[in-house]
């Protein structure tokens, strides 16, 4: 069993303010697998101050972005050499399959170096002459760090989302307080163990796994200058009214409810090998997951069999054995939402094709569901506008391809999609109408040298490459 009785502060393995150690639960057969601190506000108190003081007289924020790059190399070869262990970990205290979790570890590699390779070539300061040849003056422009940054992740996939915000925050020369999720006590552990290794100044990080409430009093800390989210769209909206209420800097990646836009001359074998990764991938609980599959009416009946048939082949258990593909829901009660969801698609009307809310047999233990395809579904239904986070597709009807955008666009969220054709250049001018964050074509994976985030209710602010750098800066502009 796995302890951490301390919590990472400025820098420092310290005692938390509340000794009592929370138990840390399997998905998979809900034994505890191992326990850990959890931060209260005198906590995050302490953390603010270390990055506060870290920030305003330490000299991490002057040094100069050479050696924050070598400090950030160091860092991802830490993480490398123990890539094993982090998979393994993740996926006993997640319940996300281990195909998800290994398959996850050369993705950090390559969003570190999209980072690295952004911050190599920033202008981190530049000269412009005036645009009048006849003006006496020039201007010196400058990206300075912000500040403190309070970083808030979600569960679903942690370290990821942890080295999004880290390492640009960190690049720019900002002091950061990251707020982990309790579940992932153990995985957050072990980052604090890398960061405690590369050569960072005291202060600059704190890593602590709390509540809700802490994370409230977090990012309602005076002394924080900027906030970066990524969880749900209700708690985005939380913060972003804190953020206003402040005026502090704030970045938000939120929910998704992504579409699958599959043309009439797709090729369905690609398509289905891909939704069962684009639509499935870390057994649903993923914002970018492609969950609304838009078909059209001539072919609507075959993609729907062909979809029953991928989903009836994946096998359900747990996330250990090399064979799983989907594994349990993270805690029983995201396991319940799921199950509600599945009963209310019923209710709605929706055909149940494969799948529904009884738990897969054998695996009552743990946190499971049975993976569930709903066809005849209209897109008004709460099934295909809500965020179910969990193994559930839609497949919708559409009439024609200016039909297919309004749908796949008829949404409050704006993070992912897909377009499906065996024309590619067909596909990408079917993309540029989807308004979305990211669209891939025919299964391209997300890369970490654009831009990533959300329109409408899926966010504000990108994160990856030197966008996503950017976020973590303040432009000054000196006059001469």
């Amino acid at each position: 069993m796995i302890t951490y009785d301390k919590l990472y502060i400025g820098g420092s393995w310290t005692a938390p303010s509340n000794p009592e150690l929370r138990d840390i639960d399997s998905p998979h057969d809900r034994s505890v697998i191992g326990r850990a601190a959890q931060a209260a506000p005198r906590d995050v108190d302490r953390a603010v101050a270390a990055a506060r003081t870290a920030f305003d007289e330490g000299p991490w924020p002057h040094t100069s972005p050479a050696e924050r790059i070598a400090v950030i190399r160091r860092l991802d070869a830490l993480r490398e050499e123990r890539a094993a262990e982090i998979a393994a970990l993740i996926s006993a205290e997640n319940g996300s399959a281990g195909w998800f979790t290994r398959a996850g570890q050369p993705g950090l590699s390559r969003q570190a170096a999209a980072f690295l390779k952004a911050a190599e070539g920033f202008g981190w300061e530049e000269t412009l002459e005036a645009s009048d040849p006849q003006a006496p003056f020039r201007s010196v422009v400058r990206r300075e760090p912000v500040g403190v940054i309070a970083a808030v992740i979600p569960w679903n996939s942690p370290f990821s989302a942890a080295l999004a915000k880290l390492i640009p925050a960190l690049l720019a020369g900002n002091a950061v307080v990251l707020k982990t999720s309790p579940e992932n006590s153990l995985s957050m552990g072990l980052l604090a163990e890398l960061l405690d290794a590369p050569g960072l100044p005291q202060g600059v990080v704190s890593v602590l796994p709390a509540d809700r409430e802490t994370s409230e009093y977090l990012v309602s800390h005076p002394d924080v200058d900027k906030i970066a989210f990524t969880g749900s769209t209700r708690a985005g909206r939380r913060i972003g009214s804190i953020a206003g209420e402040q005026l502090k800097r704030v970045s938000l990646e939120l929910g998704g409810k992504s579409a699958a836009v599959i043309l009439e001359d797709a090729d369905l074998a690609t398509v289905i090998q891909g939704l069962t990764y684009a639509s499935l991938l870390n057994n649903g609980e993923s914002c970018i997951a492609q969950t609304r599959v838009l078909a059209p009416r001539a072919r609507y009946e075959e993609v729907v069999t062909a979809l029953k048939e991928m989903i009836e082949s994946l096998k359900v258990g747990d996330p250990s054995e090399e064979d799983t593909f989907i594994g349990p829901m993270i805690r029983p009660d995201q396991q319940q939402r799921v199950r509600d969801y599945i009963e209310l698609g019923i209710k709605e009307g929706a055909r149940l094709v494969t799948g529904g809310p009884q738990i897969p047999p054998g695996l009552e233990g743990g946190n499971y569901v049975t993976p569930t395809l709903f066809a005849d579904v209209d897109n008004s239904m709460r099934i295909a506008q809500e965020e179910i986070f969990g193994p559930v597709l839609v497949v919708i009807a559409y009439d024609d391809e200016d039909d297919a955008v309004r749908i796949a666009n008829d949404s409050e969220y704006g993070l992912s999609g897909g377009v499906w054709s065996a024309d590619q250049e067909h596909a990408l001018a079917v993309a540029r109408r989807v308004r979305t964050g990211t669209v891939t074509v025919n299964g391209a994976p997300i890369g970490f040298d654009g831009p990533f985030g959300g329109f409408k209710a899926s966010g504000i602010g990108r994160e990856y490459g030197a966008v996503g750098l950017s976020q973590y800066v303040e432009h000054k502009t000196i006059t001469l």
